[in-house]
């Protein structure tokens, strides 16, 4: 914790992008995802891109040092969708565990060999545990609002033990992120505060929300500020928002927290909008150009990409943010909500 707030004084760190934009380029056959071990498996698995961890796991770590050559001080762990509730799509979930650790160790590795070398820049592993691909605050059901799919012990569980397998692995970061509904994200965070008690341990936590449209809220409705509130009542290492929204049009969001807390704020925004094929177009001098504001702003500590995003966009984020100073956190300067 205390290298990570150290970091954070000294300058704006750099997440990394996207790990499915990466996976993409590799063109990767059903053979490939199954690999040998799951060569007879009963369904299709071809793009459970968590499972590469296990079959292609050379290829996840030279997307890790890709990141970490282009700049960046955090990679997150190919991790998003490996708790029981998204791998009951694949019949794959005797694997959650597996699949965290087996991601954490692969990220760590490649973190380690780099920190090696440049020991001035210490670079940081952040275990992804994403919001799954079920709701607690909403019906899925327009005929049944009181319906959910989901309940918040069932959430608590498999968070609890996708969180306990990241540790094991060896990650430095809890980031429980790209959060639409706060119910889950609230379920997540019971987990890992009961873990934290469990083991005596005190792991940073990111939290990210998503805005998933022109409104301002999160799909569960909640605008900027409301989100913050809902989350603030563990300490946290930062707090921001992902995904969704290209980097201009996340700026007023951001700057709706950056206002309202003194703990470091996120931002990990798409290569713009998605066009018509859901392709994102926006080169790495254009998004860098728009985070620019960010940083003029002074309304983040850390920053990345997400979908669409690629190291050589997260080098041109890293080039122009290096020379800007990072914002004040741990103090009183921005008085909490």
């Amino acid at each position: 914790m205390n290298k990570i707030q150290q970091a954070l004084q000294n300058r704006i760190l750099i997440l990394d992008g996207a790990m499915g934009t990466m996976l993409q380029r590799y063109k990767f056959s059903e053979e490939d995802f199954r690999g040998e071990r799951f060569k007879d498996f009963h369904k299709s698995v071809q793009g459970n891109n968590d499972l590469l961890s296990i079959t292609q796991p050379q290829a996840i770590a030279d997307i890790h040092s890709k990141y970490f050559a282009a700049g960046a001080d955090i990679v997150e762990t190919n991790t998003f969708s490996s708790t029981t509730i998204a791998m009951a799509d694949y019949d794959m979930q005797d694997l959650v565990y597996e699949l965290n650790y087996e991601s954490a160790k692969i990220a760590k590795k490649v973190a380690d060999g780099f920190s090696s070398k440049e020991p001035n820049k210490p670079r940081f592993v952040a275990g992804a545990m994403g919001p799954t691909n079920k709701t607690a605050s909403m019906s899925p059901d327009v005929n049944d609002p009181g319906f959910r799919a989901i309940s918040f012990e069932e959430l608590r569980v498999a968070y609890k033990q996708q969180a306990e397998a990241l540790i094991d692995g060896g990650v430095d970061i809890l980031l429980v992120e790209t959060i639409f509904d706060t119910l889950n994200a609230k379920a997540a965070l019971f987990a890992i505060d009961e873990i934290k008690e469990e083991r005596n341990i005190d792991i940073p936590i990111m939290i990210s929300g998503t805005i998933t449209d022109a409104s301002g809220r999160t799909l569960s409705g909640q605008t900027a500020e409301a989100f913050l509130i809902s989350i603030t009542h563990i300490p946290l290492l930062s707090v921001g928002f992902n995904c969704a929204l290209g980097a201009k049009q996340l700026t007023p969001h951001l700057e709706v927290i950056a206002n309202r807390t003194n703990l470091a704020v996120s931002a990990y925004p798409n290569a713009g909008l998605p066009n018509a094929f859901g392709e994102y177009d926006e080169s790495p001098q254009q998004m860098a150009s728009q985070v620019k504001e960010y940083l003029d702003k002074q309304l983040v500590n850390i920053i990345g990409g997400c979908c669409g995003t690629t190291p050589e966009h997260i080098k041109a984020i890293a080039e122009i943010a290096s020379q800007y100073k990072p914002r004040s956190v741990f103090n009183s300067e921005n008085a909490a909500v």
